[in-house]
């Protein structure tokens, strides 16, 4: 399942909304942008629901590229990040864990 933030356009041009909350267009610009936190979490999501589609479910690169809308060779480029990020992610887990056990030398 895709996380993906709900975006509403402003209702009005930034440079009217601007005019009437005092403040400057970019302000408002601002105000209706997305964090980059919650981008970057939402492309993993997606990155991650790429791979499980093709690697977990069985389907094909074509299925796959079909089932999101994407072009054969970004839908591969997504889930071999995944891939890459799930890796690293179990790495990291793996030395925590190995270093969680050890008994320190010097208290």
């Amino acid at each position: 399942m895709v996380i993906q933030t709900i975006r509403k356009k402003r209702p009005l041009p930034a440079r009217q909304l601007a005019e009437m909350y005092d403040v400057t267009p970019r302000t408002i610009m601002r105000w209706a942008a997305q964090t980059r936190a919650d981008w970057i979490d939402e492309q993993a999501a997606g990155r991650e629901a790429i791979r499980a589609y093709h690697d977990d479910d069985g389907h094909s690169w074509t299925q796959t590229a079909k089932h999101f809308h994407l072009s054969l060779s970004t839908v591969k480029e997504r889930a071999y990040r995944a891939r890459k990020e799930r890796a690293a992610e179990a790495e990291e887990k793996a030395r925590i864990e190995v270093h969680k056990n050890e008994v320190p030398l010097f208290d």
